[in-house]
């Protein structure tokens, strides 16, 4: 289903204004074609790598694996869109080359996986994206929400579109008489954790009940799909559905999608400059250990990263020269250029040097 490509004209249009905002340097991404990035010589690279975790950004992995590979015919990078929680279990069990995740790994798991590896561990993050609130109903475009409503949708306080907390926010909408269903992740996933903690975050009485995390005990009467693919599949094909998915796959599928009420009081829709806009609010500390909070401006409020995960030691000197050049090679321009088509925001400049030195760091202790 690529033809969803034409949709993204906009996008594409005000992607050179979107990577200045981002960063694109000539420092990492002036090489085209990724061949002089990393270790390896480009096209000496030889062998297979596996990655796993969450399927946040498998639309742009799948880009990226794509373009990369075109070059290095001798080179396969396979990832398996399993969701964060099972990425991570198993990166520290030692079965994936490379893990994928929204949420970072805490200092309790970098221990564990230490303890597995008998190496530190590295993390950093790759891409931002937005987690949309997609709709069933194309008439619901563009419907205004605010983190109290939602909260309120997943605690089935509300329960119909024409409920007066929906009507109030939203005075020029018909709004139909229509039961409301949402979806959630049935995994153990990054995109649930980015949400629930937005909701943490913004609304007391969500902490009190739900907290955030890759999992959630939801409340009853709502459904749960397997992966992004699964929660956009039950959005589709519910009347009333409603749920949390990555922009793009949102993009893809054509979803009506709502704007969300950020920190000052703006309803923002979640477009690529509103996903850029957020992710430039971001306090980034050494540890690359940090959470999007507090988005206001023009930036759209439910925004998250998705991070690497991979080993200091234990690869083959060809496996981690692979590992190196492919994600030192997703700094590069062209890189960026198929994030910003697919709705997600590339790293700034000085961020991207701050993660090319965690990636030089791969398999350095042998």
């Amino acid at each position: 289903m690529r033809n969803w490509r034409a949709k993204t004209a906009a996008i594409v249009a005000v992607s050179a204004l979107a990577l200045t905002a981002c960063g694109g340097s000539d420092d990492n991404g002036g090489d085209k074609g990724g061949d002089d990035k990393g270790t390896g010589g480009g096209s000496s690279l030889s062998g297979t790598v596996t990655g796993a975790g969450a399927s946040f950004p498998a639309t742009v992995f799948q880009d990226w694996i794509a373009a990369y590979q075109g070059d290095k015919s001798g080179v396969t990078v396979n990832y398996q869109s399993v969701g964060s929680g099972t990425g991570v279990e198993q990166f520290i069990g030692q079965s994936i080359d490379f893990g994928s995740s929204e949420e970072y790994l805490s200092d309790e798991a970098l221990a564990d996986a230490e303890a597995a590896r008998g190496c530190p561990a590295v993390q950093f993050p790759v891409v931002f994206g937005s987690v949309a609130i997609a709709f069933n109903d194309p008439a619901l475009d563009g419907l205004v929400l605010s983190p109290e409503v939602i909260a309120s949708i997943y605690d089935r306080e509300i329960t119909n579109f024409n409920d007066p907390a929906i009507a109030d926010l939203n005075p020029d909408f018909d709004l139909p008489d229509q039961d409301i269903l949402p979806v959630h992740r049935s995994d153990s996933s990054g995109t649930t954790f980015v949400f629930s903690h937005y909701l943490n975050t913004e609304v007391p009485a969500w902490a009190d009940t739900y907290g955030e995390g890759k999992e959630i005990e939801w409340s009853g009467d709502t459904i749960g799909g397997e992966g992004n693919e699964g929660v956009s599949q039950q959005i589709s094909q519910n009347p009333g559905g409603v749920g949390y998915v990555n922009q793009s796959y949102a993009l893809e599928l054509g979803l009506p999608t709502a704007k969300v009420i950020n920190a000052d009081g703006e309803a923002i829709a979640p477009t690529l400059e509103a996903t850029t806009a957020a992710s430039e609010e971001a306090e980034i500390p050494d540890t690359f250990q940090f959470t999007i909070n507090g988005v206001g401006g023009e930036g759209y409020p439910i925004a998250g990263t998705n991070f690497i995960l991979a080993y200091t030691c234990g690869y083959d000197d060809a496996t981690a020269d692979i590992i190196k050049d492919f994600w030192s090679w997703t700094l590069t321009e062209d890189a960026d250029a198929l994030a910003l088509e697919l709705g997600y925001a590339p790293l700034g400049a000085d961020l991207k040097e701050r993660v090319q030195a965690q990636i030089d760091l791969i398999n350095s202790q042998g």
